[in-house]
């Protein structure tokens, strides 16, 4: 089973059925939190909706389309982070995430998605990673531009969240930028 230590007793593991009561907990106990910035969570309104995601999770990666995770603090779900789909014939994926409240602040999602952004460039050799964040969503803005993200441009009316439309900014950086940072050091945990 695919599993990442990020640390001081955080981790990533691939979702499963059984996690779908916490996953739903957890989204419903930081519904005000997530709402501004997540579509999904007006959608999540029972322990049921929560297993029908894990499900479509499960038959993505079985297909080879995509990977979600369960962040982890002490085996505890704290959040959510993985690839939104693959495009192999450009190899290419974009990367999404959220966390709860409670665990912001910490660095928790840098190093997630660092491990993600690895798996991507190691494992399934892409060439480039894009991430998207709202334009006033400074905190998910943070996380690529702490990794060394470029910053490529705004998408204009790029979601709807309830009865709003927001913008996106797009960041991205490739295979060759991250080796190149990793040389240099660029990408230094403390800086999380």
């Amino acid at each position: 089973m695919l599993r990442f230590e990020l640390g001081d007793g955080r981790a990533m593991r691939l979702l499963d059925a059984s996690d779908a009561e916490e996953l739903f907990v957890l989204i419903d106990a930081n519904r005000k939190h997530l709402a501004r910035w997540m579509p999904f969570v007006g959608q999540t309104r029972s322990v049921a909706d929560s297993l029908v995601f894990v499900r479509s999770a499960r038959r993505q990666l079985a297909e080879n389309r995509g990977l979600q995770m369960a962040v982890l603090a002490d085996e505890q779900i704290i959040g959510v982070a993985g690839f939104h789909a693959i495009d192999w014939p450009r190899r290419s994926t974009s990367i999404g995430y959220w966390l709860a409240q409670a665990h912001q602040g910490a660095g928790t999602m840098t190093l997630a998605v660092r491990a993600l952004i690895g798996h991507a460039f190691d494992a399934w050799e892409l060439c480039r990673v894009e991430i998207r964040a709202g334009v006033h969503n400074s905190r998910s803005r943070a996380i690529p531009e702490r990794l060394g993200f470029r910053e490529e441009g705004i998408l204009r009316g790029a979601e709807r969240i309830e009865d709003r439309v927001i913008d996106h900014v797009i960041y991205a950086v490739t295979a060759v930028d991250w080796r190149a940072m990793s040389a240099l050091g660029d990408r230094d945990p403390a800086r999380a």
